[in-house]
């Protein structure tokens, strides 16, 4: 039997494996993985896996025997197979190079993996081209074909069209209320995105970049503002608070007009941001999942001064803790995004933590170097 240390580190690896898979937005486009690949993999005798943005196996299905067989070297859900931890192989490298591939045996730089063969491609965000993760096929000899990479290939189009599907039929124009038994299920996505998102259950919202800026910054003082301080918030340049009051009768024709009150103005039921889940990874020292929950700036074309200044403070309060922790992995899942593309003090970071033998050890230094040699080199 094994000790009350070992089980209890089991269960909180299974929860923080439960909790990457229902804040991953591949979640709802299982189905369509396992229809069109999956089903078919396990009748051949082949696994199908599916990887976040940094490497970390969320799902592996597939033959039953293989998957007894893969577990021998650790290729199950929660094992990180990037690059940078475990060498050369089709989920790390396709999420390194951002380009479909497959690995062929003895291309393994792992010694235990060199019977396999895969083929994996990765999967983006079809609205932002944010890197989501990887959908990978492996097998024997028998994945080593131009067939297999195709058809990873198309279900990964498939899976690309429905993501674009769910959110352009989830935009509809009932208004999304927040009512006492829904108000936790309420929540206001402005991380990466032009215009936020404002979901509860199965409906969802786009709203504009004034109303985003809005209900973010009423997300976030839960004691309530005034008109006033709503003005400041939302313009360096003098504006009257009558203008606010009249973008706020505007916003309270999409929420619950009784969700929301004045003098001041809040909101009655507390509303979760994906800025929130962010800081609870950080808070929980989940520093991976912090890097693949955070979608990119909050609201990047806003020029409000209360957003700005929450913009700036989370990405360097990120930053911060990546470059602390010293994590190869969560620092390279941060320089790989396009708001980590320049950072010289990420990319430099991760070089330094990396393992000498890395085998994406020569493309990081490149990188630093290609970085270094800029005429103002971004820090």
């Amino acid at each position: 039997s094994q000790s009350p240390g070992v089980v209890a580190m089991r269960e909180e690896l299974h929860a923080e494996l439960r909790a990457a898979r229902a804040d991953h937005p591949l979640l709802t486009v299982m189905p369509v993985i396992r229809r069109l690949l999956v089903e078919d993999a396990a009748d051949a005798g082949l696994l199908v896996a599916v990887s976040d943005a940094i490497g970390r196996l969320l799902w592996v299905e597939g033959s039953r025997s293989l998957r007894a067989r893969a577990e021998g070297m650790l290729f199950t859900p929660g094992a990180n197979w990037s690059e940078a931890h475990v060498g050369t192989n089709a989920p790390g490298t396709a999420l390194a190079l951002d380009l479909p591939v497959q690995i062929f045996g003895a291309e393994h730089l792992s010694r235990p993996v060199t019977p396999w063969s895969c083929s994996a491609a990765p999967i983006h965000d079809p609205d932002t081209g944010a890197l989501l993760g990887v959908l990978d096929l492996t097998g024997g000899h028998q994945v080593a074909s131009s067939q297999s990479l195709a058809l990873v290939r198309a279900t990964v189009a498939a899976v690309e069209a429905q993501l674009r599907i769910e959110r352009l039929s989830s935009r509809q124009p009932t208004p999304p209320t927040m009512d006492r038994r829904g108000a936790d299920r309420a929540m206001l996505r402005v991380l990466g995105v032009r215009g936020a998102v404002l979901g509860q259950s199965a409906r969802s919202t786009q709203l504009s970049l004034r109303h985003s800026e809005l209900l973010l910054l009423l997300a976030s003082a839960p004691q309530g503002m005034s008109g006033g301080e709503l003005a400041r918030a939302l313009s360096r340049t003098e504006q009257a608070t009558v203008t606010v009051r009249a973008e706020l009768s505007r916003l309270r024709t999409l929420v619950d007009p009784m969700q929301m009150q004045s003098r001041p103005y809040r909101l009655t039921s507390p509303l979760r941001t994906d800025v929130d889940r962010v800081r609870k990874a950080l808070a929980e020292g989940q520093l991976r999942r912090a890097v693949t929950q955070y979608q990119g700036p909050i609201l990047p074309p806003s020029q409000s001064p209360g957003v700005v200044a929450m913009r700036e403070e989370l990405h360097a309060e990120l930053r911060a803790v990546l470059v602390d922790a010293a994590d190869p992995d969560a620092l390279l899942g941060f320089a790989d995004t396009a708001h980590g593309r320049c950072d010289l003090g990420v990319w430099e970071s991760a070089l330094a933590a990396m393992p000498a033998n890395s085998p994406r050890r020569p493309q990081v230094q490149a990188h630093v170097a290609r970085l270094r040699a800029a005429p103002h080199p971004p820090r």
